[in-house]
């Protein structure tokens, strides 16, 4: 299962320790450039302006721009995997398949709510990257859907486009806000976002 693939625990490392490597320091600079002045319009040597490393070693790393922001939002993904990952762990099993699925809603804004450059990157500035940024865009999307349908218990195609559109709505409602600017407003969403994932799980039988 995809599910397997999650993070067990906090494995996040400290801000301090990705950004001692010059790659760190990279990646970093190039989620905070595209947050400020979006893909487009960001460039190599704004990047190595704000990470002070040096063209030759910027090359050493990435083959240009593209690969640089792809390895970005990897590693955006990577940190929202391991924060739900973490909040799993610590939501009980014994909880119903709502209260479960409430815990992975909560954690998920709450991490896209402090950090605004990841969410930028995750949500938004993922689609102006290319065809290469779109395919790790949707297999991500297409693990949070895994992840929830088997959280919900769906066994067939009815109860996982269920799971699908409750995946579907939670993304494109954050990404309006975030895109209007108001991330720090995202766990605003959580008790909206909590009674639409219970109706639509309800309209399948799988809120129990």
């Amino acid at each position: 299962m995809e599910v397997q693939q999650l993070p067990r625990g906090r494995h996040r490392l400290r801000r301090e320790e990705v950004i001692s490597s010059q790659r760190g320091r990279l990646l970093f600079a190039m989620s905070e450039a595209i947050a400020e002045n979006g893909y487009a319009k960001t460039s190599v040597a704004e990047v190595l302006k704000r990470a002070h490393v040096s063209r030759e070693s910027f090359y050493e790393h990435f083959d240009n721009k593209e690969d640089c922001f792809n390895a970005a939002y990897d590693g955006a993904a990577a940190i929202l995997a391991a924060e739900i990952g973490a909040g799993l762990q610590e939501s009980s099993s014994d909880r119903d398949v709502v209260a479960r699925l409430n815990d992975l809603l909560r954690r998920y804004l709450e991490t896209l709510q402090s950090e605004p450059a990841l969410a930028r990157t995750f949500l938004v500035e993922v689609y102006a990257a290319g065809p290469e940024a779109l395919r790790r865009r949707v297999e991500v999307q297409n693990r949070f859907v895994e992840l929830v349908a088997f959280i919900a218990g769906a066994k067939d195609e009815r109860q996982r486009f269920a799971c699908e559109a409750v995946v579907a709505a939670v993304s494109a409602l954050v990404t309006q806000r975030v895109c209007a600017g108001k991330t720090d407003e995202l766990t605003q969403l959580e008790e909206p976002l909590a009674g639409l994932v219970t109706d639509l799980l309800d309209a399948v039988g799988l809120n129990r």
